[in-house]
């Protein structure tokens, strides 16, 4: 029996996608130790893994400063900065792990300190990449001397020769931090998904699919209320989504005479202040995979699971990206023909409105999505991650 260490940052839009792997691994006799915060632990035990918590160190995963930067970059810099001046949460899940002997790890690609981790246990290491945007921004010329001169990078220079120095190991390239390749990388979406693939993804990439997996989640619905009438998803996360609480005033104008019901997810937002017309469902969390079997069109934010939910379901969809990948997500799928995509700082009841009523009734949005959705399922799902983890373990004399 194999021992897999598991290292995530506590989202549900890295930690859910990895779900049904861990589910798959336990099945055929892994044992599986995953690291992530108190919030998921229901979710990674029902899986059979065993839950560690962060702990102390939970705070490591929550930006200090929530001031927009100068530019993309500079966020992504001041980020880097923050994560580079908390590198003890390696020491701390050292002294977690102290005395037990794994096989090999997985973590997730935007846990920065995956792969050095990996190096420090020298196992080899698999890499989950729930978001495999590698915005080109970064790369362009011009950047160089804006990087170069950034106070991220003296941070990040110490920290290197610190940790060569401890453990004689070379971290990641620094802008590689959040985007933390392993041996064998799976992504949860299909090659078609995927604009740049040949430039960016070697063959080490095993695209997968999106996720589909029982949830094991037990989410209060009142389906009666949706059973045989039209329905419209709103949805739109649950890290961005309070940041413009004046889109929600725009969605309940947009859709106050909709002759249907809209369900709304408002993950832990207080919408006490605004007036919710009857035909909407309003709560905290939904059992969104179970709710789209009933809806007729969706708004969402454009973040990766969202998205491949909804066309994994065959459902047309208006894209309203806010932060991080999603305004990559949206312009992808746009280009694929199977969305329209709105700016948040543009946007009006009507235009909603008759962008919502384009998708539904233009067929030709209905007929990308569908594209996408065969390609999804087409890509092997998690059975095709397990045979090569299972080669992966081969290759190692993993047994």
């Amino acid at each position: 029996m194999s021992k897999v260490l598991f290292l995530n940052i506590p989202s549900h839009g890295h930690i859910n996608p990895t779900l049904g792997l861990v589910e798959g691994l336990v099945k055929q006799g892994d044992e599986v130790l995953y690291f992530t915060t108190e919030e998921f632990r229901k979710k990674v035990e029902s899986m059979g893994a065993t839950f560690i918590s962060y702990g102390s160190k939970s705070d490591f995963f929550v930006p200090k400063n929530k001031k927009p930067g100068k530019s993309i970059l500079d966020d992504l810099l001041n980020r880097i900065d923050e994560v580079l001046n908390r590198a003890d949460i390696i020491e701390y899940i050292l002294k977690q792990i102290q005395g037990m002997k794994f096989d090999y790890i997985i973590y997730g690609s935007m846990f920065p300190y995956g792969n050095v981790i990996s190096q420090i246990l020298n196992i080899p290491a698999i890499s989950s990449f729930a978001v495999f945007a590698k915005p080109k921004v970064f790369m362009e010329k011009g950047n160089e001397e804006f990087i170069k001169n950034h106070k991220a990078t003296d941070t990040y220079q110490k920290l290197y020769m610190k940790l060569e120095t401890l453990y004689g190991i070379q971290m990641p390239p620094m802008l590689d931090l959040f985007f933390n390749k392993g041996e064998l990388n799976i992504a949860y979406t299909s090659e078609l998904f995927v604009s740049n693939i040949k430039e960016e993804y070697d063959d080490s990439f095993l695209f997968i699919g999106p996720p589909v997996y029982n949830r094991k989640e037990k989410i209060e619905f009142p389906f009666e209320k949706i059973n045989g009438r039209k329905v419209i998803y709103i949805s739109l996360g649950t890290v961005f989504n309070s940041i413009d609480t004046k889109l929600y005033e725009t969605f309940f104008k947009a859709f106050s005479d909709y002759d249907g019901i809209v369900v709304m997810s408002a993950f832990k937002m207080d919408i006490s202040k605004f007036h919710i017309p009857e035909n909407f469902i309003v709560q905290n969390y939904v059992p969104q995979s179970e709710i789209l079997k009933y809806v007729e069109g969706a708004i969402t934010h454009g973040g990766m699971n969202s998205t491949s939910d909804l066309i994994y379901n065959n459902v047309p969809f208006v894209t309203i990206p806010i932060g991080a990948d999603q305004r990559y997500i949206a312009s992808r799928v746009s280009e694929l023909g199977a969305t329209i995509c709105l700016n948040k700082d543009n946007i009006s009841p009507q235009l909603l409105s008759d962008s919502m009523k384009r998708v539904i009734t233009e067929r030709k949005y209905r007929e990308a999505v569908e594209k996408i959705s065969i390609s999804f399922k087409d890509a092997g799902g998690y059975k095709k991650a397990l045979m090569e983890i299972s080669k992966f373990k081969i290759l190692h004399s993993i047994e």
